[in-house]
């Protein structure tokens, strides 16, 4: 067996595809979620597309992308303005949050037992992805490159110092907000194909990784695209030839990387 036998299939090709758009977009989005303490933020979007789902269910939209991508846009919004106005701390809300939405969506998916042909999107496949669904990834890639070109600078102060952003004369709402909007377009884009348990994971480990050993803002972006891309591609071509589910073979070799890089960052800093 050839070591490129896996590219003669036209569904590896696109998943090939679909791991270089999406892992970019994780490496990038990560590095700022990391910084913000935004794991629980994220994860609870990556639960709430079970809601979305049912939403569309109740309404009778036919494709429930749509139900899922306006649904969590609506959450992390709500999520933004609960948390700056709450005394509580920021977990805790969004804990509560998340728990209450998963808990109506699986009550709403699991009515009549016919919560089984919703249960895919938990682990996703990779290799169900068409032309069309890589389309929509790339044009997402390019918003967040844009976003980044012009908006990081002011993402950054946002999260460094919000009094001081707001002296600045940047505008820490809208900034958050848009950075929530954006986050839950990449997860609801993507978890069809990562799936609901792990792409939190796939969102932290390769910035968790970078930020171990980086030292300044442009080592940890480069670390963390290339920890994200690595462990992506590495991880779509080990699950072909070992028959092992895509998504969870990825967060393995993410893993591995962090558990690298936090103790070489440790033993240099020795």
């Amino acid at each position: 067996m050839s070591m490129f036998s896996w590219l003669s299939y036209d569904f590896m090709k696109y998943a090939f595809l679909a791991i270089l758009i999406i892992t970019p977009l994780f490496g990038l989005m990560g590095t700022m979620i990391v910084n913000n303490k935004m794991a629980f933020f994220s994860d609870a979007l990556g639960h709430s597309a079970l809601t979305g789902i049912a939403v569309g269910v109740v309404f009778g939209v036919n494709d429930t992308n749509i139900s899922m991508v306006v649904f969590a846009i609506v959450f992390a919004l709500l999520l933004n303005q609960i948390s700056s106005r709450v005394a509580a701390s920021t977990d805790t809300v969004i804990s509560v949050f998340s728990s209450f939405s998963i808990a109506i969506g699986l009550a709403i998916l699991s009515k009549g037992g016919n919560f089984s042909k919703y249960s895919s999107i938990l682990v996703g496949d990779i290799l169900s992805i068409t032309p069309l669904e890589l389309w929509y990834l790339l044009v997402i890639l390019l918003v967040t490159v844009l976003f980044w070109l012009f908006g990081f600078n002011k993402l950054l102060a946002v999260s460094l110092n919000r009094t001081l952003a707001k002296s600045r004369h940047i505008s820490v709402a809208w900034m958050e907000n848009l950075f929530a909007v954006l986050t839950a377009l990449i997860v609801m884009l993507s978890i069809k194909w990562v799936g609901i348990l792990i792409i939190n994971a796939l969102l932290i480990l390769p910035a968790a990784a970078a930020r171990n050993i980086s030292e300044n803002m442009r080592e940890y972006h480069f670390f963390s695209i290339l920890f994200s891309m690595f462990s992506g591609n590495l991880g779509l071509i080990i699950s072909y030839y070992v028959n092992v589910a895509t998504g969870p073979t990825i967060v393995i070799l993410a893993s591995i990387i962090y558990f690298i890089t936090y103790w070489w960052g440790r033993h240099n800093h020795i």
